[in-house]
Formats: structure tokens, sequence, C-alpha cells
């Protein structure tokens, strides 16, 4: 959905937008997501500030209103548009995000996304779960300049579908976060708009799974 498509019971769009706009400049919907997701380890019995992450990345098409200079082609998904990378803890909630185009490979935005979470979570995330696109020089760059142990997690090689452990719950979170309107395709000309929107998504996400934990089953 364009702003200028917003249903007639808002506001003006430029009014909307602009609000937004505020918002994400002084890092609201950030910290309300961050307090949200430390009260909803609570709930679930685990500790505010997550010891381990899961990190994963999803290209998504972008609309007529991505510039050429922020999108790109994802050759191996054969997506046109933008692709966001995302840090998750071992439930499924959201710790960073950071959209780059669809062309940039997963090793090379880990670096700024793994920054990212440090500031996020204070340095206390020690290890995070990954699969085999961020192999490389990237696991010793983490060691020494973030004191993070990344560790692969391998594909078994099986004829059928399994899944595997850890990296379902990035994946799910994904899966959630994809259901969202907004998120379906990039409608942004900012990319830190549309990392913006998935923080929303995930603030809905994060919202419902402490009003309405029965829709969640045993989410933990």
């Amino acid at each position: 959905m364009k702003w200028r498509a917003l249903p007639s019971d808002f506001p003006p769009w430029p009014t909307v937008y602009k609000r937004f706009a505020v918002w994400e400049k002084a890092g609201a919907t950030q910290r309300l997501l961050d307090a949200l997701r430390d009260r909803a380890r609570l709930v679930a019995g685990r500790v505010a500030a997550p010891p381990a992450a899961v990190i994963d990345s999803q290209s998504v098409r972008a609309a007529e209103t991505v510039g050429k200079a922020t999108r790109g082609y994802d050759a191996g998904k054969k997506v046109n548009g933008r692709k966001r990378h995302i840090i998750v803890d071992t439930v499924g909630f959201l710790l960073a995000v950071l959209v780059t185009p669809a062309s940039t490979q997963d090793r090379v935005a880990a670096r700024s996304l793994l920054r990212r979470m440090r500031d996020t979570t204070g340095g206390r995330v020690a290890l995070v779960w990954a699969d085999g696109g961020y192999t490389g020089g990237l696991l010793d760059w983490a060691r020494t300049t973030l004191g993070l142990v990344v560790q692969i997690v391998k594909r078994p090689e099986l004829p059928c579908f399994t899944v595997l452990p850890r990296r379902w719950v990035v994946g799910r979170t994904l899966c959630l976060d994809h259901r969202s309107p907004r998120c379906v395709r990039d409608y942004e000309r900012l990319r830190h708009h549309h990392e913006a929107m998935v923080r929303w998504a995930m603030i809905r996400i994060t919202s419902r799974r402490l009003t309405q934990p029965r829709q969640f089953g045993n989410w933990r």
C-alpha cells in the first residue's frame, strides 16, 4: 500500500508520513520494540537480555517508488528489489534489521547488522547461528572485532525436507513479517523507512504475543 492510498479514516497522508519519519529519526520504533521484546522474553520465562541469536535474510520485490540506486537483483532468488537482513533471539523476537539492495551478499551486510545488534543489545549476545551464506572471513572478523562466535548450521544431506536446528526460528519470524501488508513488497524510497516498517510489523506481532498468547500457542 502506498502512502497516498491510506484509508479515508486516517489523517492526510503527508501528516501521517511526517509523524512516521519524525518517530523513526528519533529512534522511537527501536526503543518501543526493545521494551516489548524484553517484556515478552520475561513472560516466556527467559532473561530479558538474550545470550544468543539467529541471522538470516529475505529478498523482496520493490515497487516503482524505489529508485535504482537502492535496489538490486538477487540472482539466486530471481528478485529485483531489496533484501532485509534480520537477527532474532532464540524465541524469534527481532533484535536488529538492515535493508540493502537485493544484490548485496549476506556475509557483507552481516558486518553492519552485527554491529547494530551489539548496540541494540548492549553487547550481551555471544553466539549467533547462521546458514552457509555467512561463511568466509565473517567468522574471524566477528570473533576478533565484536567478540562474537558465528556458528554455521549446515544443511544435512537428506533427500527430503527437514527442519534445521536454530535456523527455523528466524525463518518463522521472516514468514510472520512477510504477512504484513507493508512488508510484502518494499514501497519506501528510503531504505531506513523500510527498516522501520519491519520494526512496526514486529511491534504488532510482539504486542499480540503479550496480549493474545493463545494465538501463538507454545511460542517459546
